[in-house]
């Protein structure tokens, strides 16, 4: 099963806010089960060295979804310090953490749940090599490390980068990386010059 959020090469804080999307069809939540849950870790676990695909095979139902609910609980406290940090507008992207402190206590809690560390490895005549170790499960301490990216993120002036996406019916996030970047998509990008297009044409009466 492949996921359906949204990946768009941003920074993994920024991919699990954007586990909360919207279409046509209303606003959609790519962790809204266990399936969902693994599919998503699944697909963003080559970027973290913490969690092998054999990591998440491993997982019981229970565990997978006391692992969602950890993850629900990070990306509502992401997806509130993102809103505080953009300004961000949009009544349908507004988290379920309402109080900015209650989102900063929220992610420093995910970000010290799982210990995990590196080890060298380095036997003589061969190369040099970085192991990870966790005091917990693997992809719970990707969890703790995605929450430790984040506390990078908004404590860095990077966080002046994020954005919030104000294309029609958008909820995603991004970071601007490009001076003339303003969609979180080409797709996004499109609705909105097509929406400007219909506003200019309305208001002229053609």
């Amino acid at each position: 099963m492949d996921t359906n959020a949204p990946l768009l090469g941003e920074p993994l804080p920024v991919e699990l806010m954007n586990t909360i999307w919207a279409d046509r069809d209303g606003v959609h939540d790519a962790l809204r089960d266990p399936d969902g849950t693994r599919a998503w870790l699944r697909a963003v676990s080559a970027r973290t060295d913490l969690m092998a695909e054999g990591d998440l095979d491993a997982l019981s139902t229970p565990d997978l979804d006391r692992l969602r609910g950890r993850l629900i609980g990070l990306r509502d406290a992401l997806r509130r310090l993102a809103a505080e940090a953009t300004g961000d507008p949009r009544p349908a992207a507004v988290s379920d953490a309402r109080e900015l402190d209650e989102a900063v206590t929220a992610l420093n809690e995910a970000a010290g749940d799982t210990p995990h560390w590196f080890v060298l490895s380095w036997t003589p005549g061969q190369e040099p090599s970085r192991h990870a170790r966790s005091g917990g499960q693997a992809a719970s301490a990707a969890a703790s490390a995605i929450a430790g990216e984040a506390i990078a993120l908004f404590s860095r002036d990077i966080r002046r980068q994020l954005r919030a996406c104000l294309a029609p019916g958008c909820v995603l996030y991004f970071l601007k990386t490009h001076p003339r970047r303003e969609w979180c998509s080409a797709d996004c990008g499109n609705r909105a010059r097509s929406a400007r297009h219909y506003q200019r044409h309305r208001r002229s009466g053609v």
